[in-house]
């Protein structure tokens, strides 16, 4: 595998690549890699002839210090990890190689980033939509790969992909959410957890796997009732949000009748631990 840091040397390399007539696949982490991960470079390599993979902690997408500063980083293992599935390319580069000075561009993504996790992380996705802006710019990947985990973000970088970067023509994969075998969502904040919070968490996917078996003939409401007051059963767990929204736009589903997919997106504080998931009901 080939490490760079720098941007100059990063693209010296791709260049090299697809001269030579390659495809380049990018899969870009924090860090903290995992089985979910894994699946990314896995389907980048079946998809594409070069992988790269980068990992940085950006700071502009986090709205709490304190956050940042606990984001689980386990450099030597992910290195290990990535070695073991021969990803091609990592790009590790520190935060002055990435915002040498500091980054003021707003972008506008109408009402995709003001929903759910925009309501509660305010500014996050701009923050995302920086970091990921100026990955693309650098790498100029055919294709970039993201987990289904991370749904809004998924949505946002598509639209980031086609409004603001459509000369790079860089298609954006989605891939299935990545699960433990309790069912918990695969996620780098999972290390987080206390051994009785990590027992509890499986209740999530647990509620939303029941909601979504017996939502036929119920209302919106009543699905949301259901789950919200299932996992606030649970001393472990409290839910931020629950919403049935639509996989395009974002918009609230009003009626379960309504011929569009409908995914049940959720966040939920598992201590002082945020946690992410989602699941379709058609």
């Amino acid at each position: 595998m080939e490490t760079y840091k720098t941007i100059s040397s990063l693209k010296q390399a791709i260049n090299n690549k697809k001269a030579a007539g390659k495809t380049i696949g990018f899969v870009p982490t924090m860090g903290a890699l995992h089985a979910g991960h894994i699946s990314l470079i896995d389907e980048s390599k079946k998809q594409t002839d070069v992988t790269v993979v980068s990992i940085f902690v950006n700071p502009t997408q986090f709205n709490d210090s304190k956050d940042l500063e606990n984001y689980p980083r386990t450099i030597k293992s992910d290195i290990q990890k990535l070695e073991n599935v021969k990803a091609d390319i990592l790009f590790l580069p520190d935060v002055k190689e990435i915002y040498p000075e500091p980054d003021t561009r707003q972008f506008d993504f109408g009402k995709l980033d003001k929903v759910m996790e925009g309501r509660f992380r305010k500014g996050h996705f701009n923050g995302v939509a920086q970091v990921v802006s100026k990955l693309f710019d650098i790498v100029e990947p055919n294709k970039a790969f993201f987990g289904q985990k991370d749904f809004q973000q998924y949505v946002i970088i598509k639209t980031l992909a086609s409004k603001y970067m459509a000369e790079y023509n860089i298609d954006i994969v989605r891939c299935p959410i990545i699960r433990e075998k309790d069912g918990l969502a695969m996620s780098s904040r999972n290390l987080l957890l206390l051994d009785e919070q990590r027992k509890n968490a499986n209740v999530i996917y647990k509620t939303l796997k029941k909601a979504k078996e017996n939502y036929s003939g119920k209302s919106v409401e009543e699905i949301k009732k259901f789950v919200i007051e299932e996992i606030n059963k649970n001393p472990f767990l409290e839910v931020e949000y629950f919403s049935i929204v639509d996989d395009v736009n974002l918009e609230e589903i009003k009626e379960m009748t309504e011929e569009k997919n409908k995914v049940g997106c959720i966040a939920v504080y598992c201590g002082k631990i945020r946690l992410i998931d989602n699941i379709y009901f058609d």
